[in-house]
């Protein structure tokens, strides 16, 4: 079962997620997906478990195709 998310593991995203009327962008990297959640890899090996429901979109990171 396809469910958007296999696409964009291992890959560099923007996810825009909601937590009840907050509307935020989350930068990282997709690890891993489960039923319920993704594995998103944030800065420095900080990995959280963000739950699909609160997902609204998921984009490439325009930042992480630039260099320094």
């Amino acid at each position: 079962m396809d469910t958007g998310y296999t696409n964009w593991l291992g890959h560099a995203v923007v996810l825009r997620v909601e937590l009840g009327d907050i509307k935020v962008p989350l930068r990282g990297k997709l690890l891993k997906e489960n039923r319920e959640t993704v594995r998103m890899r944030i800065g420095e090996g900080w990995d959280v478990d963000i739950y699909k429901t609160m997902i609204l979109d998921v984009q490439e990171d325009p930042m992480a195709m630039t260099s320094a």
